[in-house]
């Protein structure tokens, strides 16, 4: 399965949780976007223990079959697609959700979430 993580389950990873790290590891393909770099980047900043979680970060990223993926002009188009999807049902969600969402959608990737609003959009696959 290739998988676009989200920074709830890096957390999870880090936090040497069973059931995440073998999604990981049987992963055919892990992908961390951009916004979720961001994301883990602030929280190693600011967390006590931040230093352990972006040295961990650093060490994933270096894992063969990981990847990062940044947006591209097609990535602006399925997210405006999306936001406008959820506007319009009168269900938006954070910004950095929909981003994510987006770069699913550009690479066919299923997203590895425990975050439940990305239910709202039944045209992204994902697993919790």
């Amino acid at each position: 399965m290739r998988l676009l993580i989200d920074s709830n389950r890096f957390i999870d990873f880090c936090s040497g949780d069973p059931q995440v790290i073998s999604r990981l590891e049987t992963a055919s393909l892990v992908i961390v976007p951009f916004v979720v770099l961001a994301e883990i980047r602030v929280g190693s900043l600011l967390l006590k223990r931040g230093d352990i979680q972006a040295r961990i970060l650093t060490e994933f990223l270096q894992q063969p079959g990981v990847r990062t993926a940044h947006s591209t002009d097609v990535t602006t188009h399925h997210c405006a697609t999306l936001y406008a999807y959820l506007r319009k049902q009168g269900t938006p969600i954070p910004t950095n959700d929909i981003w994510i969402a987006a770069l699913a959608m550009e690479h066919s990737l299923v997203i590895y979430t425990r975050d439940p609003h990305f239910d709202l959009l039944p045209q992204i696959p994902k697993i919790r």
